[in-house]
């Protein structure tokens, strides 16, 4: 009779000896090993060291632009509605019923894709973002579709929920999602832009931005030859970064900047922020009128001689401000950029910075009407 000490070893002794059989491959259970990330040089740069400047095609899509609006908060959410917002029939009505004429859709690919290669997106999120994107398109919008908060890819934290992935997978997996969104929606029309992404900062900052733009635009070209793609520089879309931006030798792109100046103003009492800035000031005094126009001129000075249309992706300014100063601070903007033929789309529908409330379901309207010239 063996004694229960035998039998506990006879049971390691047997495990063990299962263990060494199917990692050397006799037989048993293997352990399954995830995918082998993709060499990223499979993804040459396009070159950019001669871009030829605007197409008559971008050139007249960055004006078709004209005044928008960006669905913040929704999608671009770790989860759709995790922010307090989700995108509602409602919502794309009356966008398009109170005269905007673009909607800009920040999306939160990185979160609904697998961890490992080939890093799918999932099928049912890839559907939802179908939806919202034809029921705009239906609508007679233009939609500017973009990849937002793809936090590993600057190197910033994770948001609660968010998935993280292994680090040299980031940039790869940034091609592959947009290989997928790009062959996804290559049937749609022209009114439908890509936007590669929102704001790069940190860890892509400066000549990594280049070259994985490249790279992108690349992937974005085997599928969708000819249309528009908006591309932005680095220190979260400045305007001063511009100089540091190569666009690829690609004509049919658009750049974009955005522009929160005076920031004191357009982000007091704002909570991500820290410190939190203090509330009650004001706007638009001559010099906060000085700080606004600046990264537009240095906008419209790179534009002229680089030959590439700029648009205006996000402006705005947090609801702790007075009403009366937000007012006149969107009404300013709005000529200013306006004033140097720059299309823009205002930062955001329905959230902090909203022009629309969404518990009383009506516009903010005048917010709406220093928009839209009313």
């Amino acid at each position: 009779m063996h004694t229960t000490r035998e039998k506990v070893c006879a049971g390691l002794l047997a495990g063990a000896m299962l263990v060494m059989a199917a990692c050397a491959g006799r037989g048993g259970a293997t352990v399954p090993r995830p995918p082998a990330i993709p060499d990223i040089n499979t993804y040459p740069p396009l070159a950019n060291d001669a871009a030829p400047g605007a197409s008559a095609n971008a050139v007249a899509t960055a004006t078709a632009i004209g005044r928008g609006v960006n669905f913040g908060n929704m999608l671009d959410a770790p989860t759709e509605g995790a922010w307090g917002l989700t995108v509602t029939d409602d919502f794309i009505a009356k966008a398009a019923a109170a005269g905007f004429a673009t909607v800009r859709l920040p999306v939160r690919w990185s979160n609904h894709a697998s961890a490992d290669a080939p890093f799918t997106i999932d099928a049912v999120f890839m559907a939802r973002v179908e939806s919202v994107v034809d029921k705009l398109l239906a609508k007679g919008l233009l939609v500017v579709l973009n990849m937002h908060h793809y936090r590993q890819l600057d190197g910033d934290r994770l948001d609660p929920g968010e998935l993280a992935v292994a680090d040299a997978a980031v940039d790869v997996r940034f091609l592959l999602l947009w290989e997928q969104i790009a062959r996804h929606f290559q049937g749609r029309s022209a009114r439908l832009v890509f936007e590669l992404y929102n704001e790069p900062h940190g860890r892509i900052n400066g000549e990594a931005w280049n070259v994985l733009a490249a790279r992108a635009l690349g992937v974005v070209r085997k599928t969708n030859p000819d249309r528009v793609v908006v591309i932005g520089p680095t220190s979260w879309n400045a305007a001063s970064d511009l100089q540091l931006l190569k666009i690829p030798n690609d004509a049919n792109v658009i750049a974009t900047v955005h522009n929160y100046a005076p920031f004191r103003f357009t982000h007091q009492g704002a909570e991500w922020v820290s410190p939190v800035l203090p509330v009650g000031v004001t706007c638009c005094s001559t010099s906060q009128q000085a700080e606004m126009t600046a990264p537009l001129d240095v906008a419209k000075a790179w534009s002229a001689a680089k030959r590439y249309p700029v648009f205006v992706g996000e402006f705005g300014s947090y609801s702790k401000a007075d009403d009366a100063s937000r007012i006149d601070f969107n009404r300013k903007m709005r000529e200013a950029m306006e004033a140097r033929a720059m299309s823009w789309t205002y930062w955001e529908f329905a959230a902090g910075f909203g022009v629309y409330d969404p518990v009383k379901l009506s516009f903010r309207q005048g917010l709406l009407d220093s928009l839209l010239g009313h």
